[in-house]
């Protein structure tokens, strides 16, 4: 009995021990809705599901893929997804002009891929060559950037024939041009006639919106900036390990979850020409790292849409569709 003294100081110490230890918190869950199938254009999201770097940011990440008959965006504005992927700057200015209220948080590819192709031995060398081109476009593409082709290079509207993402057309006329991702249509193409086409970038000619634009709804960024900081930095991680891993089958057994049709070869492909074009560190984002944002830039091209006729001159404030706020600080730079 004369040792009940220690015990009890001992099992005092004990339990103040256990009060001390951090009490686990429950990773915040996050949906992740993106524009398209998965593809290795949205690799970086998913290696940081695969490798675990959502995780180590306290994020519970669920990615939920697009597609050509899936339309996401709504599910933003509505509170049924936290973050959107959208395509380029269009989709966020249209929401500002109609008083929806969501935000750029980061912009992931500073040049658009979006481009258009010619076949290699085919009469269209140049880029002035294209505007004689039968030219395979599907809706969405004709109410955005062709206006601007047609404004800014005067390309004829009578050229345009339609497009519904089948390379059947293009391959039985060798004088037709299509759309197409630089990442992907390329390979697709010379997979299945031997030839790889001419690609012809719209950001090399002055198409100057950024591309693979992460938003996300005002109310988050206000009640939650931290969660945003959070996805957002281990985002771009995961596109730095995605870009420089020599290994990414993790994540590439995700995509091809995703999507079956997905290929080897082309995930080969499209990393390659995603570093190779400087679609992520390119720009603004060689110093301020991937996902970079620069606010001129967000008005100039706002002012090329204008011009183009999408927009009436002061119809919509462009720095309001973006914020900075949680980019430009240098993550993933050496």
């Amino acid at each position: 009995m004369k040792n009940l003294p220690t015990l009890f100081r001992t099992l005092q110490f004990v339990l103040g021990m256990v009060a001390a230890l951090p009490v686990a918190q429950a990773a915040d869950k996050v949906t992740l809705a993106t524009n398209w199938l998965a593809q290795p254009e949205l690799g970086g999201f998913y290696q940081a599901v695969a490798d675990g770097t959502y995780a180590r940011h306290g994020l519970e990440v669920t990615i939920k893929p697009g597609g050509p008959l899936v339309n996401n965006r709504p599910l933003l504005a509505f509170g049924k997804i936290d973050f959107l992927i959208g395509t380029n700057l269009i989709q966020p200015f249209d929401a500002a002009k109609q008083q929806i209220p969501t935000k750029v948080v980061a912009a992931f590819f500073q040049k658009d891929p979006q481009c258009l192709l010619s076949h290699a031995d085919g009469p269209w060398k140049t880029w002035d060559d294209l505007k004689q081109a039968p030219l395979l476009m599907g809706n969405a593409g004709r109410q955005t950037f062709f206006l601007w082709l047609h404004d800014a290079y005067g390309f004829p509207r009578a050229n345009l024939r339609p497009y519904n993402h089948s390379l059947a057309p293009f391959l039985n006329d060798p004088r037709a041009a299509m759309q197409g991702f630089a990442t992907a249509e390329p390979e697709r193409i010379r997979e299945a006639s031997g030839k790889e086409p001419r690609v012809f970038l719209l950001a090399d000619h002055g198409w100057n919106s950024y591309s693979t634009v992460l938003e996300t709804r005002n109310d988050l960024i206000a009640k939650n900036p931290e969660l945003v900081r959070r996805f957002v930095d281990a985002s771009i991680v995961g596109w730095n390990t995605y870009l420089d891993a020599e290994d990414t089958d993790a994540a590439d057994v995700l995509i091809k979850k995703d999507n079956p049709s997905m290929t080897d070869g082309l995930i080969k492909f499209s990393r390659r020409k995603m570093s190779e074009l400087e679609l992520l560190r390119g720009g603004e984002a060689k110093k301020l790292g991937i996902g970079a944002i620069d606010v001129e830039r967000v008005k100039s091209f706002c002012a090329k849409m204008v011009a183009a006729g999408m927009y009436q001159e002061g119809e919509i404030d462009p720095t309001t569709a973006v914020t900075v706020e949680f980019v430009n600080k240098g993550v993933g730079v050496e």
